[in-house]
């Protein structure tokens, strides 16, 4: 991705949340030389990687197959120091993007719709090898539980959550003409380096083409103190 096109998609998402009335923490608003006064101090927005963070999967087509997020807060499976067992994101798909399908080997996540349009989620169960299983999948949503068929494609209109549980798969998508969709996320701590089993192998990063300087650093580019 051009660096250019990362920060409009940053740009973008700061307007939805602006519009949605959602506050982010202050790191979230550091500039890249504001970043390198900060001292060991705010090693775990670090260590954690909060903050901003685009997605591609490597595919190198962002409009199809990724979106915009935010990790708002995270523990740290690997340095003991951190002792949050849990995680909150903030993501934010567009019309016509998706996420691809996959599943958390440990991980427990509520999928919230905090604005916007309508999400849809499918869902499968995972058989004992990562295939699709095509039994009835039990659904936990604000509350009300119910069984869908494999393959269900579940719905979510603002306000609406549905809970993710370990080995169930999902992919989400937005429903169209209905426009973009404000997500939120509350887990367990997230690993995206060990957590994610994703149905056809893909990347997580984007290759960036910089052709312009960045308006905000992701959560991968933050320089040590």
């Amino acid at each position: 991705m051009k660096r250019s096109k990362i920060n409009a998609e940053i740009r973008h998402m700061e307007e939805m949340i602006k519009a949605h009335g959602f506050e982010i923490p202050p790191f979230c608003k550091w500039s890249a030389n504001e970043w390198k006064t900060k001292g060991a101090e705010y090693d775990e927005i670090r260590d954690n990687m909060l903050g901003w963070d685009i997605t591609d999967y490597g595919l190198g087509r962002f409009d199809e197959v990724g979106f915009s997020l935010i990790t708002i807060r995270n523990g740290n499976l690997k340095i003991d120091k951190y002792t949050k067992t849990y995680a909150e994101k903030l993501l934010l798909v567009k019309e016509g993007q998706m996420a691809p399908m996959h599943f958390h080997w440990k991980k427990m996540e509520d999928i919230i719709n905090r604005g916007g349009g309508n999400v849809l989620i499918t869902v499968y169960n995972s058989t004992k090898d990562g295939e699709f299983d095509d039994t009835d999948v039990t659904v936990n949503c604000d509350g009300r539980e119910f069984t869908v068929p494999a393959g269900t494609k579940v719905r979510l209109t603002p306000g609406e959550s549905i809970t993710i549980y370990p080995y169930m798969y999902h992919d989400f998508h937005v429903e169209e003409g209905s426009g973009d969709v404000l997500l939120g996320e509350v887990s367990m701590c997230n690993d995206d380096e060990h957590d994610n089993r994703f149905y056809e192998p893909i990347g997580r990063f984007p290759e960036i083409e910089e052709d312009e300087e960045p308006y905000r650093l992701l959560c991968n580019e933050y320089p040590r103190y």
